[in-house]
């Protein structure tokens, strides 16, 4: 079932206002509201969904739009996501964003995400097992 229809460009442009797309990324003008289209803005709606403790991976965004890939997710991640949860999605291993690993697990820590320790006994990785969120309650009629 498709994301609820709305008017999206509005709203997901002004998420992002005075918003880069994470923690240390350099500073970008947000969009103009005709630059969001239809599919990032449903992009920016299911993230904006995904609850605390929770993850999605790029490709399980994809799915659950029934549009696009991974790529696809995550490009609209780097250019709209800052002002969403960018980091409850994730790649399929369970990896952080790239670039932003080290805030992504302090966010992990606050919320409880399930993470799973590396050969350092160091949070590496979100176990995707515990983790793995399967979108936004469908509607039936």
């Amino acid at each position: 079932m498709p994301a609820r229809q709305r008017p999206v460009p509005s709203r997901a442009a002004s998420r992002n206002s005075g918003r880069s797309a994470g923690p240390g990324s350099s500073a970008r003008l947000p969009p103009a509201p005709a630059e969001v289209g239809e599919f990032a803005g449903r992009v920016l709606d299911v993230v904006d969904a995904i609850p605390p403790g929770m993850v999605m991976s790029y490709g399980d965004v994809a799915e659950y739009l029934g549009a696009g890939g991974p790529r696809q997710v995550g490009r609209v991640m780097a250019l709209w996501g800052g002002g969403v949860p960018w980091w409850r999605v994730i790649r399929a291993d369970g990896s952080p964003p790239p670039g932003h690993e080290r805030a992504a697990l302090a966010r992990y820590r606050e919320e409880g995400t399930p993470v799973r320790a590396g050969a350092d006994g160091r949070p590496a990785r979100v176990d995707m097992r515990r983790a793995r969120w399967d979108g936004p309650a469908r509607h039936r009629a």
